[in-house]
């Protein structure tokens, strides 16, 4: 990538150019060894024509198509959605051609976690309540808000008591694809490594029953929940109704406490954290600035042992032969290739296309097409081999660079990686997305300065000092990296000293409501 003062030239088989800032009409540009006067004003991450680009023509970016002139596009014009359209067209996904080398082992890196019985690392220690259907949702929330910081404050090695709450449970298959991943995404967050304790409540006549989420997920000894301990669930048909198992469910989380309570951190080993992958309210900087870097990141943490899960395959969908190429094998390629194949065929039940995804602030941001914000989002990958692809809240063993099908909507996306094992998550923006995900961390990365200057609130990190400050990538990369150690090691984002993360557990429905 070269950079000029008002522009930004990615490729040399690139056609466009990117603002660096807010452009002014008759101002002369340079891009690589184009120089064009722009017809028209163009804004900050938006694209410009360097020649012409006739009907049908394709528009590339990153040196890769992200869509095809709708009529001819003249040298300085902009380039977005007016004049573009995107169609299908070959990509040619070469399998495990291109491999990369295992990284440079990168030693003697740790972060202060907490270690747990089942052999994972914890970078936040919580007591949850897991809701196994709607109906309990209001009982579990009203359990947690009796254990308010007023009582907290006599265990202050647990981080809260948060509930996790949703909209489903009943109405579906029993044993059926949308029973086992809600059962999947809900033992997840009981047995995950930033959960010191947890009590699942249910209302005693749904079908994601109590019952079979602990034996599905293997719960009963998680946490070290001795033999002679009472399961660690409560039904509020069992109990006599609403009352009785607020005050039931008060009494048990008191029991948990003291026990949750008697941890501290110590040394651990980078390779135990998990990092999830994620951007929203992307932008026409997000693939220049804030994801690369994010990339630079990942290959720091997978050099050092770990694992980067990317996710969003609905936003990888257009620059999934960059991954397929740097499977370490055919067959992990053709997971990911069908789970494209079935996003196609699952988008198409609804009318709907992958180009629908997009947003209006994506495209306010200069995002014109999904191939365009695919090839933006898949730079968090960085580098490395991939080495996996999960389902939905599958639990992430692999290290390295896996991937995790997920919807592109952040809180589904997010809430599945965390549920698979993400103990830390980094969430690049270009529009200013304020997300928090309990019970894990959740860095934000601006991907412009302008923004960032005015959410410094809720930003942690300005990726955007690569356009206006002169920082390169690999700096930006390494301050991201740092910042994820100090954060696993109990360092505040801005999203949890806020509070923030309580309302965005949203598992992903899949199937019809019966």
């Amino acid at each position: 990538m070269s950079r000029a003062t008002e522009t930004i030239f990615l490729h040399p088989a690139d056609n466009i150019c990117v603002a660096a800032r807010l452009l002014e009409p008759g101002q002369a540009i340079a891009a690589g060894e184009h120089q064009v006067k722009l017809r028209e004003a163009v804004r900050l991450g938006h694209k410009i024509a360097l020649v012409t680009i006739r009907v049908g023509e394709p528009i590339r970016k990153y040196g890769q198509v992200i869509g095809f002139a709708a009529h001819e596009i003249a040298p300085g014009e902009w380039v977005h959605s007016h004049n573009v359209v995107l169609s299908d067209f070959a990509r040619d996904p070469a399998s495990a051609t291109e491999i990369p080398p295992p990284p440079t082992p990168l030693e003697g890196r740790t972060f202060q976690g907490y270690q747990r019985a089942s052999g994972k690392a914890g970078t936040r220690n919580y007591l949850a309540l897991v809701s196994s259907v709607n109906c309990s949702a209001t009982v579990c929330k009203a359990i947690a808000r009796r254990f308010d910081q007023s009582i907290l404050k006599d265990y202050p090695n647990v981080d809260g008591v948060v509930a996790f709450t949703h909209g489903d449970g009943c109405g579906m298959e029993y044993g059926g694809l949308k029973h086992r991943m809600l059962a999947r995404t809900l033992g997840g967050m009981a047995k995950h490594p930033n959960v010191g304790g947890f009590l699942v409540v249910g209302l005693g006549c749904e079908t994601s029953t109590p019952a079979y989420i602990l034996e599905s997920q293997r719960l009963v000894q998680i946490n070290g929940v001795p033999d002679s301990s009472p399961l660690p669930v409560m039904s509020m048909q069992d109990l006599g109704g609403t009352t009785a198992t607020i005050e039931a469910g008060i009494r048990r989380i008191g029991e948990l406490l003291p026990r949750v309570n008697d941890v501290r951190r110590q040394a651990i080993p980078a390779s135990q954290i998990v990092l999830g992958l994620n951007c929203g309210g992307s932008d026409g900087n997000s693939g220049i600035t804030a994801n690369p870097a994010l990339g630079v990141a990942s290959d720091l943490l997978i050099a050092a042992g770990g694992t980067a899960a990317l996710a969003e395959t609905t936003e990888i969908y257009g620059a999934e032969h960059l991954l397929t190429r740097r499977a370490v094998s055919v067959e992990v390629a053709d997971k990911l290739l069908e789970r494209i194949k079935w996003w196609h065929w699952y988008a198409g039940l609804f009318g709907q296309t992958f180009d629908n995804n997009p947003s209006l602030g994506n495209k306010e941001g200069g995002l014109t097409t999904i191939a365009e914000k695919s090839l933006g989002a898949v730079a968090k990958a960085g580098s490395s081999a991939l080495v996996d692809v999960y389902e939905y809240s599958e639990e992430m063993t692999a290290k390295g660079l896996v991937v995790m099908d997920t919807p592109g909507l952040d809180a589904p996306s997010v809430t599945g990686l965390v549920a698979g094992g993400a103990n830390v998550v980094v969430f690049t923006t270009g529009r200013g997305s304020c997300f928090g995900c309990k019970p894990t961390p959740s860095i934000k990365v601006a991907t412009n300065t302008p923004m960032y200057e005015r959410m410094q609130d809720d930003m942690d990190i300005n990726a955007g000092e690569i356009l206006s400050a002169g920082k390169t990538v690999q700096q930006v990369g390494h301050e991201i990296f740092e910042t994820i150690l100090r954060v696993a090691s109990g360092e505040k984002t801005k999203s949890e000293q806020h509070g923030y993360g309580d309302e965005e557990f949203v598992p992903w429905w899949v199937g019809p409501v019966l």
